[in-house]
């Protein structure tokens, strides 16, 4: 019998564990270590921050899910992983043993990388649902008093496409209650032109959210690095090409959202020459570990390189597509091992994104995620603000009953004709 223990529950934790229970046999153990008893849709924050969602819409308790499908569950922090000994310490001083360790625990948010960044400063974050619940709160005071607003993403973030949700929906919300009048917004983002997304550009994702930002008055500052934020001012340099600073920037507001930059969570962090020296895990083509034949990882927690160098710096993001082929490389790299056979699946570089914007939206395909690309794709309209709301009661549906099918392969690229895209490439190389 081998003990599979999955830590992390987020959108790739939760799927590799049914995934996991389905290819394996009964004889082996699968547990979910995670350290709440809820999951999070964390794509449907940026509508619980202005108030389109609630907790109860957008999270769900795991437990009898879960045991319904056979697979063990423990709601515990994971304080220690001793990994020479294959063994987890957890927060009441119990710990679990494991034949192979599953490493989808997510990010640690990197706020105190700026002085006053975050809720604990003076800014809001919609990175979970506490936060984005903050900021709902935050934002009906803010409605009472309306003033400046400040969204975007600081240097060294790699997941952009919230902070261009949350400016848009920002934008809508207050659009409909005839406050927006009353609210200039600026959104200040590391990356070097609007449209980066941390890929380089996709297609002409450069010029249609420029469109998109223009249409809603919002204006931006690229290639930007906030220095500290105080109470209703946030400091700003704005570099040139060569990283030199150019211009300092005071930018007042009443409220304000920004992403952080992102590190590993330390118990995986502090596990010697298991990650790089932000703490996400080092992974071979099979996501696994070089150092640890028995570990494995997957999601925002590996370390990728940036797409390219840029003059502030920002990292690569990991969309929920990337992230499922990842869990379901693992899943049958431990499923072949345990039955005598070799671990040669790989996960895709392909990133394939819904972000909505209000009342409209933008979907984009990168096939691979770094340039050059054998697929480069954006699109925009009202579209894919529905096919957003319709993923997300799709992904919900699914994961409660338990289902261990590639959903964003099954819903997002049959929605978007990705697959076809994807066949076209085929006959073109085949030519």
């Amino acid at each position: 019998m081998a003990r599979i223990v999955i830590l992390g529950a987020g959108t790739g934790g939760l799927p590799a564990a049914y995934e996991m229970r389905e290819a394996l046999g009964k004889e082996h153990e699968v547990t979910l270590v995670n350290a709440s008893e809820y999951f999070q849709f964390v794509p449907s924050n940026p509508w619980a921050a202005v108030g389109w969602r609630d907790r109860e819409s957008i999270t769900f308790p795991m437990r009898p899910y879960l045991e319904k499908q056979g697979v063990g569950f423990i709601a515990q922090r994971v304080e220690r992983i001793d990994a020479e000994n294959s063994t987890l310490h957890l927060a009441d001083g119990e710990t679990v043993a494991y034949d192979y360790l599953v490493i989808t625990t997510g990010p640690k948010l990197n706020f105190e990388a700026i002085e006053g960044l975050g809720p604990q400063g003076y800014t809001k974050s919609i990175c979970t649902i506490d936060h984005a619940e903050e900021a709902w709160h935050a934002y009906q005071a803010f409605l009472e008093n309306p003033g400046p607003a400040v969204v975007g993403a600081v240097q060294g973030a790699s997941c952009f496409g919230p902070a261009y949700e949350f400016a848009a929906i920002l934008h809508r919300d207050l659009a409909k209650r005839r406050l927006r009048d009353r609210v200039p917004i600026t959104f200040v983002t590391s990356e070097p032109y609007i449209g980066h997304l941390g890929l380089g550009g996709v297609g002409d994702s450069k010029g249609m959210l420029e469109h998109e930002m223009r249409q809603r008055h919002i204006n931006w500052i690229t290639n930007a690095s906030v220095t500290r934020v105080e109470d209703g001012t946030m400091h700003v340099a704005e570099h040139d090409d060569s990283g030199a600073v150019v211009k300092e920037h005071e930018l007042p507001f009443s409220y304000s959202m920004m992403l952080p930059s992102f590190l590993g969570v330390d118990a995986v962090a502090n596990v010697p020459d298991l990650c790089n020296p932000k703490g996400f895990v080092k992974v071979d083509d099979h996501q696994r570990s070089p150092i640890y034949p028995n570990i494995f990882s997957a999601g925002v927690c590996i370390a990728i390189p940036p797409v390219e160098a840029t003059p502030v710096p920002t990292g690569a993001p990991k969309t929920g597509y990337m992230i499922e082929t990842m869990v379901t490389a693992i899943v049958r790299n431990i499923q072949a091992e345990l039955e005598g056979g070799t671990a040669n699946a790989q996960g895709t570089w392909d990133a394939i994104c819904l972000a909505d914007l209000g009342d409209s939206g933008a979907a984009f395909v990168a096939m691979p995620q770094i340039p050059p690309r054998n697929v480069s794709w954006f699109k925009e309209g009202k579209w894919v603000h529905w096919a957003k709301v319709a993923f997300e009661k799709y992904f919900l549906r699914k994961v409660k009953k338990g289902t261990s099918e590639p959903v964003y392969e099954r819903y997002v690229l049959r929605a978007l004709g990705i697959n076809r895209l994807k066949d076209k490439e085929k006959d073109k190389t085949a030519v």
